[in-house]
C-alpha cells in the first residue's frame, strides 16, 4: 500500500468566468469543489491508475469533514488526524485563459497536535510499502517536521518520495535519514544550491553531484515541456517527452510523483520508473480537472517517451 501525506490540505474551489471584473459583482454558475492539496492529487492519480492507496494528513472542522466525504465518494481510502483548526479553502478563478488563485494559509497546528500526529503516523506506516509527502507544512509545525517523519519511516524501513521545497527540504537533506526520491523543478534546485542552473546536461549533472544530495537514491528534476533530468545513484538520465495539447497543467507534478512512487513500489526498471512518472504527469495535463488521468491514453504516450543515459 502507498500512503500519501498531505499536511495542509484544502477544499479546492474553481470559479470559471468568461470575464473577471474587479470592484464589482461576478456571478458564477458552474462551481466545482474538490478535496485538494498536492498529496490528495497524488492519492487520486494513484487510485485511478490502480494502486492500493491510503490518504492521510491533518484535517479539521466542517471543511475537513467535507473533504473526507469527497474522498469517500471517489472511493479513496483515508485515515486523517483531526485537529481543532478549520481546513482551508483555496480558490481558483479561471478567466480569459488565465488563472487567478486565492490561497488561504490554513490552520495553525498546536504542539499537542504535532505530537499527536507523529503518534498517529507511527501507527499507520506499519501497513505502508511506500509513502509520499507532498506540499508545504502548515503554520505551527517546525521546519524539521518532515525530517522527523522520515526518521520514523527509516526506523521501519519504509521508503519515502518527498515533494517539497524551501527550508523543509533543506532540513531533510541535512538529516541522517533520507527519502528514496526527491523531485525538485529547476527553480527549486537553483534555490537549494543558491545558484543559477542552466538547462544543459553538463550543468545539471554537475549540480546533482553536490554533497547536499549525498544519500538520496533518486533525484528527478522536472523541466516542464523539456521533460526531465534524473540521477539514480551514479547514473544520469535525460527524459524527452512528446508535445501534447495542454488543457490544465495544474497538478501534473503531483501526478508525476504518483507515477514515480508507484513504479518504485513495483520495483520497475529505471526506464519504466521515469516513463511511468512522466506519462501520468502528461495525462493529468490533458484533463480539465486537476488530479485526473485517462489511462486509455497511457500506452500511446508511454511509447513516445525517450529515456537516455547521459
Amino acid at each position: 500500500m502507498i500512503i500519501t501525506i498531505t499536511m495542509n490540505p484544502s477544499i479546492d474551489i474553481s470559479y470559471p468566468l468568461e470575464t473577471f471584473q474587479l470592484d464589482t459583482v461576478n456571478r458564477v454558475t458552474n462551481v466545482s469543489k474538490t478535496a485538494g492539496g498536492k498529496g490528495l492529487n497524488v492519492a487520486r492519480v494513484l487510485y485511478q491508475s490502480g494502486a492500493d492507496v491510503l490518504a492521510s494528513g491533518l484535517i479539521g472542522g466542517h471543511f475537513g469533514a467535507f473533504l473526507q466525504e469527497k474522498l469517500t465518494d471517489e472511493g479513496i481510502s483515508h485515515n486523517f488526524f483531526m485537529i481543532e483548526g478549520e481546513t482551508r479553502n483555496c480558490i481558483a478563478i479561471l478567466h480569459q485563459g488565465k488563472q487567478t488563485e486565492i490561497l488561504e494559509q490554513g490552520p495553525s497546528i498546536t504542539n499537542d497536535e504535532a505530537k499527536g500526529f507523529l503518534s498517529h503516523f507511527d501507527q499507520i506506516i506499519e501497513q505502508a510499502s511506500m509513502l509520499t509527502f507532498s506540499g508545504s507544512l502548515p503554520a505551527g509545525l517546525p521546519d524539521d517536521y518532515y525530517k522527523d517523519m522520515i526518521d520514523l519511516c527509516h526506523k521501519k524501513h519504509k521508503p519515502v518520495v518527498l515533494d517539497c521545497s524551501g527550508r523543509a527540504l533543506q532540513k531533510v537533506l541535512k538529516g541522517p535519514a533520507k527519502p528514496i526520491l526527491i523531485k525538485p523543478n529547476r527553480e527549486e534546485l537553483a534555490a537549494l544550491l543558491g545558484k543559477n542552473i542552466k538547462n544543459t546536461i553538463e550543468d545539471l549533472k554537475e549540480n546533482l553531484k553536490s554533497p547536499l544530495f549525498y544519500g538520496i537514491e533518486w533525484i528527478v528534476v522536472s523541466l516542464g515541456a523539456d521533460g526531465a533530468f534524473a540521477k539514480h545513484h551514479d547514473t544520469f538520465y535525460q527524459v524527452k517527452i512528446p508535445s501534447i495539447e495542454v488543457v490544465n497543467p495544474v497538478g501534473s507534478g503531483d501526478a508525476t510523483v504518483a507515477g514515480l512512487a508507484q513504479a518504485l513500489d513495483c520495483k520497475q526498471s529505471d526506464e519504466k520508473v521515469l516513463k511511468h512518472g512522466n506519462v501520468l504527469g502528461m495525462l493529468n495535463a490533458q484533463e480539465k480537472v486537476t488530479g485526473q488521468v485517462n489511462m486509455q491514453n497511457y500506452q500511446a504516450l508511454f511509447d513516445q517517451i525517450q529515456v537516455k543515459k547521459v
